[in-house]
């Protein structure tokens, strides 16, 4: 119960306010995200580099994702979503504090990725079973389409706004923007009220050791074939989509003499595609049956990854950018109201890290095959214009440099393709809705 004492913020409400607050945070961390992504290409001129980032970005969630769910599910959720904040301003905090000294290295980035990373872990099961708290079921797909547009609606402005910012404040400056507006969201987060969750009969067998609380998510989702089989697919499509992500940057900036203009105007169509994909899902609501959502918009997606990595001029980018973007709000958040239907409040904390640690179980292996794969095979390949390689997919994807990692996108999103249509084939898939109850 709600007490005097208590912030007064609550219900939809409440979340809106959370939701500004994050709005505001994410602008600033996306734009020190893009300059430091520019700087580490920069600095190291390898795919595989840029890889190891996102290898250092998800270790620590796949290695501590079973004890996050537990402390959600144990602990004030309220806490353990300023708690992931205040590990992602420290790490950011950090690589100010280096730039402003002139003592940052590129290896640097890969400790503080490692941090923003352990951040992450807290954060998405805390928000997600936050919301299933703190707004009604039938109000799950509007909230995390707006989730959804969180993520992505800071992205339109952040590559434009870095790029811009960067000659007049430099590096330094846009990473104390991004320490400053911590304070916006935490404060945002101190005046709303996020209730706690009733015990459930799930919750009550779920209780035992910490070790015995972190297997219990994993124990949940297997007894569940169709909900196992729904975060497969997520596993085999997180595994093509993350090497496609891995050489989209160093693709874009070969391809154009390194032009962070035509990279940034990339992302940030990306962006709004996703933004787009985000303002429907809460107005729209998504599918009735929403593992439709989930399977036609993986499958639309690996579509507009082919078109994009057959693509060589900016028109074609900006188009493709936004169709592939648009349909991954529809994807997420038809998953999420899935989840958020079938799964007791009390034990979405397990569940959640469970489930999100199988779906990016995959995320260390792409950025490294991605990197292998461009670095060593491909780019070589195609750019000397000889070889076997060179004469099957020249024609497509040409010679100069970038082409091998454009082949390599395109084979990512025929994998896509294949896992999205096999999924469909699969009735505990397909029927995931109606074979398992929602929860009272």
């Amino acid at each position: 119960m709600q007490t005097q004492s208590s912030p007064r913020f609550s219900g939809m409400t409440g979340f809106i306010l959370i939701w500004i607050g994050q709005v505001v945070s994410v602008l600033a961390s996306g734009m020190s995200g893009f300059a430091l992504s520019i700087w580490m290409f920069q600095e190291t001129r390898s795919a595989t580099a840029m890889g190891l980032m996102q290898v250092c970005f998800i270790l620590p969630f796949l290695l501590l994702s079973p004890a996050a769910g537990v402390m959600v599910d144990r602990y004030n959720r309220k806490w353990m979503m300023a708690l992931s904040d205040l590990t992602a301003v420290t790490a950011t905090f950090g690589l100010l504090a280096l730039q402003y000294f002139g003592r940052l290295e590129y290896w640097h980035m890969y400790a503080a990725n490692v941090i923003f990373g352990l951040g992450n872990t807290f954060q998405w099961p805390a928000y997600s079973s936050a919301i299933t708290l703190m707004v009604k079921k039938e109000d799950y797909g509007r909230a995390n389409g707006l989730m959804s547009l969180m993520e992505a609606g800071p992205g339109v402005l952040a590559p434009l706004l870095a790029g811009a910012l960067l000659p007049l404040i430099q590096l330094e400056g846009i990473l104390l923007l991004d320490v400053l507006t911590f304070f916006v969201a935490l404060g945002a987060l101190m005046v709303v009220f996020v209730p706690q969750p009733e015990r459930s009969e799930e919750g009550q067998a779920g209780k035992g050791s910490f070790l015995k609380e972190a297997a219990y998510g994993f124990e949940y989702i297997f007894k569940r074939p169709s909900l196992l089989g729904l975060q497969l697919v997520f596993f085999f499509c997180n595994l093509f989509t993350g090497i496609g992500i891995t050489v989209l940057m160093p693709m874009i900036l070969l391809r154009t003499a390194d032009n962070t203009t035509i990279l940034g105007a990339v992302q940030s169509a990306g962006a709004i595609g996703m933004v787009a994909g985000g303002i429907l899902m809460s107005v729209w609501r998504g599918f009735k049956r929403r593992v439709n959502g989930v399977i036609f918009g993986w499958l639309f997606s690996g579509i507009f990854f082919i078109s994009f990595g057959l693509s060589r001029s900016l028109p074609f980018w900006l188009v493709f950018a936004v169709l592939a973007a648009l349909v991954g709000p529809l994807v997420n958040t038809s998953n999420q109201a899935i989840w958020q239907a079938k799964v007791a409040p009390d034990v979405q904390g397990r569940v959640f890290s469970s489930r999100r640690l199988i779906a990016w179980f995959s995320q260390p292996v792409s950025p490294l095959i991605a990197g292998l794969l461009a670095d060593r095979w491909l780019e070589p390949g195609m750019a000397s214009g000889q070889g076997w390689l060179a004469g099957l997919f020249g024609g497509l994807f040409g010679t100069a440099p970038g082409s091998g990692m454009a082949l390599l996108y395109v084979l990512a999103g025929g994998g896509v393709v294949l896992v999205s249509l096999g999924s469909y084939l699969l009735p505990f898939i397909r029927n995931v809705e109606t074979s398992l109850p929602d929860h009272v």
